[in-house]
């Protein structure tokens, strides 16, 4: 396994639509083994193929109590609006934004094994799926902010002015 760098705001390939993932083989295994060990390195709870280099649809995520592959994801429902607001990402350091996405999402996508997977995530999970799924069609979390913070001590601090009021 190794630490892969992260491709950062600015660099266009972070704008690039990922292509499907076809072959479930070692090398789709050294990547996600890869993406899974940069991702904790980095303290992030998602990781994109594209954001370590790679134009593949396929990310990771450790949302929740258990580590996720996600290859070929697909959303088939959404429900509700998410309590959680406040998103960022490994790719845009250093700020972080409000951003509406569903409370619940039923999903569809295959392991690494290229066995199919449903799920129905809610909560941060769901946030997190949908902010990942977004990375693969080239949409950043900056593209849908409402609002921006240059870090969540700031975001906390508005926070707390709009319940004052």
């Amino acid at each position: 396994m190794a630490i892969r760098n992260i491709v950062k705001e600015g660099d266009e390939l972070l704008r690039k639509k990922s292509k499907p993932v076809v072959d479930f083989d070692k090398n789709l295994h050294m990547l996600l083994d890869d993406m899974v060990e940069t991702m904790h390195k980095a303290e992030g709870a998602g990781l994109a193929g594209v954001q370590v280099g790679v134009l593949k649809r396929v990310f990771v995520m450790h949302a929740g109590k258990e580590i996720r592959e996600c290859i070929n994801p697909k959303i088939l429902k959404e429900e509700g609006e998410n309590k959680i607001k406040v998103e960022g990402c490994l790719s845009v350091p250093g700020k972080c934004g409000t951003v509406d996405r569903p409370e619940k999402v039923w999903v569809e996508y295959q392991d690494r094994n290229g066995n199919k997977v449903n799920k129905k995530f809610t909560g941060f999970e769901a946030k997190c799926f949908c902010h990942e799924s977004d990375h693969l069609d080239g949409i950043l979390y900056i593209d849908k902010a409402t609002k921006m913070f240059k870090d969540r001590n700031e975001y906390g601090e508005y926070e707390k002015k709009k319940e004052t009021k």
